[in-house]
C-alpha cells in the first residue's frame, strides 16, 4: 500500500480515496482492538479499578449522580472514574467507538453492538403553574390544546414527552422549547406554559419555582433508565 493516495484535495474540500475508506475503516478495528485489550489489562486488576469512562444522558445526570458516585468510589476506591454528559445519539455513537466504556441511557437502545441492562422505571409528571393547582389533570388530548414547553430536538426525553401527548413531528404545531428542565420549569412559573418532566427531577428542579406538581391517570407515561455497554468480552461487566 506503500505510495498509494488516500486523500484527493480540492479547491475547498479533501476527500478519502477508496483506499483512504478502506485505511479507516481498518484503522478504526485497530484501535477498537487496542481499546478492547486495555479493557481486559483493566479487567485484570478487579471487577471494578482502573479507568472507567461513564456516559450519562441530561435528564438523569444532575439527579441520580451525586449519590451514585460518592457511594461508588467509596465502595470500589480503586476506579479512576470518567464522566461525559451528552444526549443519548452522542453516547450511543462514543460507545460504538470505544470512547466510553458503558452509558445511562432511556431504554430500548436497540443497537446489536450494545448490551442493555435495565435499572428502573420512573413516571413523568406535569408541571403547570400554580394557579391551576386545583384544575384537573389534562389527558394527552386536552394537552394537545395546551402550550407545551419541550427539551431541543435531540434529547430523547422530547420525544417521549411528545408521543405521550400524540403529537407527531409533523403536525403543524407551536412547541416552545428549552435547553434544559430547570429552564423548561422557570418558563412554566412565568405562566409561558406546561411541561412534562421525570419524577426524578421534581426535588430539585420545583423547589424555588412557583409551579405545581401532578400525578397523570393510569397508564401514566414513564420511562426505563438502563445501563448499556458495548457487547464484548472485554468490557469488564
Amino acid at each position: 500500500m506503500a505510495g498509494a493516495k488516500l486523500v484527493e484535495r480540492g479547491a475547498r474540500t479533501v476527500r478519502l480515496t477508496a483506499i483512504g475508506e478502506d485505511f479507516v475503516a481498518k484503522a478504526r478495528q485497530v484501535l477498537l482492538g487496542i481499546d478492547e485489550l486495555e479493557d481486559l489489562m483493566r479487567a485484570s486488576q478487579g471487577p471494578f479499578a482502573g479507568r472507567f469512562r461513564l456516559g450519562v444522558i441530561p435528564t438523569v445526570a444532575p439527579y441520580l449522580l451525586p449519590d451514585t458516585i460518592s457511594a461508588l468510589t467509596k465502595r470500589f476506591p480503586e476506579i479512576d472514574l470518567e464522566l461525559r454528559e451528552s444526549v443519548t445519539k452522542s453516547l450511543v455513537a462514543d460507545l460504538l467507538e470505544s470512547r466510553l466504556d458503558a452509558a445511562i441511557v432511556a431504554l430500548p437502545i436497540s443497537e446489536p453492538a450494545l448490551r442493555e441492562f435495565a435499572l428502573f422505571q420512573e413516571d413523568f409528571v406535569l408541571v403547570r403553574s400554580c394557579n391551576d393547582d386545583d384544575k384537573p389533570v389534562p389527558s394527552p388530548d386536552m394537552l394537545k390544546t395546551m402550550r407545551l414547553l419541550l427539551l431541543e430536538e435531540g434529547h430523547c426525553f422530547r420525544d417521549q414527552a411528545l408521543s405521550f401527548c400524540e403529537i407527531t413531528k409533523t403536525q403543524p404545531r407551536q412547541l416552545m422549547e428549552g435547553s434544559s428542565l430547570s429552564t423548561l420549569v422557570q418558563m412554566v412559573g412565568a405562566g409561558m406554559g406546561v411541561t412534562l418532566i421525570p419524577e426524578m427531577a421534581v426535588a430539585l428542579e420545583t423547589r424555588n419555582a412557583k409551579v405545581s406538581v401532578a400525578t397523570f391517570d393510569a397508564p401514566k407515561p414513564n420511562r426505563t433508565i438502563g445501563m448499556v455497554w458495548r457487547n464484548t468480552k472485554g468490557a469488564g461487566f
